[in-house]
């Protein structure tokens, strides 16, 4: 039996269902990847599970039971990292973790020394003392992922918990959350670093405008999808592309390579060449990679561009 199980949840604000009949499981020691692009229905369904929001139809399941049959329990067994910071400037990084785990319903002595573990296990301890306002990006974001652990939840929901840092404390970060997952958590992790989830994730659904459009693991969502990446490099580094060439879906993924997602079975690769030279550029090379979950993403979403929080 699953950890968290979901089925059927709907939300419509309005005349826009933003989450249309979502269902998905989250099994113990499991890192779930819910990707889509910005307005999909990711964190309006993290709010659902969470119980900030109330469904319109479907239901959540938390440790086999009800969520609504005694939400105190299953809020007790989660712990959510939300986007925004939910942290206090003012307070030390001792002193927010020793708030929330005293909210959690922790005793103080308890409090102190789950505090205590967490900021070793953050490698925070150096700056336990000092307010949160003198914090990095980074070391926020630890601390944020903190203030959801002191109660020791067996499932963590995760909503972008590696925006706006730098690639190291983006690593530091996936560490501890790898961690997590050995010690037995469960957790939803929502992100828009396409390659972070392929890295990190046991299993993936993908939303769009409030529907799950796929769920599998990335190996067989790769196996199962006619889609490959074609990298052209120039002879000549190029500052931008003209609106043309976007609009045939070529992105620029450096001064010298162009990016083109396409389907074998669908799409003929001759007028996008033409294309490229009509523009004066000159081809040096041209490789046909296997298709990554970018390319799964771009073809299910239809999105070039609108992935994100």
């Amino acid at each position: 039996m699953g950890l968290l199980q979901v089925q059927g949840l709907v939300k419509a604000f309005g005349s826009v269902r933003a989450v249309d009949a979502v269902s998905f499981e989250v099994r113990p020691g499991e890192i779930y990847g819910l990707l889509g692009p910005n307005g999909a229905g990711k964190t309006t369904t993290i709010s659902m599970i969470s119980g900030l929001t109330e469904a319109d139809a479907g239901e959540v399941r938390v440790g086999g039971e009800l969520f609504g049959a005694d939400p105190q329990r299953a809020k007790g067994m989660m712990g959510v990292v939300p986007q925004d910071l939910a942290i206090y400037e003012e307070l030390t990084g001792r002193e927010n973790l020793e708030f929330w785990g005293r909210l959690a319903g922790l005793g103080a002595a308890e409090a102190r020394g789950r505090a205590a573990e967490l900021l070793t296990a953050l490698s925070l301890s150096d700056r336990a003392a000092d307010a949160v306002k003198t914090y990095s990006g980074g070391m926020k974001r630890r601390i944020n992922l903190g203030c959801a652990l002191l109660h020791r939840p067996r499932l963590l929901l995760l909503d972008e918990p590696t925006v706006g840092i730098d690639p190291q404390a983006r690593l530091n970060i996936l560490e501890f959350i790898r961690g997590l997952r050995a010690s037995g958590t469960g957790m939803l992790y929502t992100t828009h670093y396409l390659e972070e989830a392929e890295t990190l994730c046991d299993r993936i659904a993908i939303i769009d405008r409030g529907s799950v459009v796929a769920c599998d693991t990335t190996a067989a969502l790769v196996g199962r999808i006619d889609a490959k990446t074609l990298s052209i490099a120039l002879a000549e580094p190029v500052v931008a592309l003209s609106p043309a060439l976007v609009a045939m879906g070529l992105t620029l993924a450096a001064p010298d390579r162009l990016v083109y997602h396409y389907r074998p079975s669908a799409t003929s690769l001759a007028p996008i060449l033409a294309a490229i030279q009509a523009h004066g550029f000159v081809i040096r090379d041209i490789i046909s990679e296997e298709t990554d979950l970018e390319a799964i993403f771009l073809q299910l979403t239809g999105s070039v561009g609108r992935h994100g929080p």
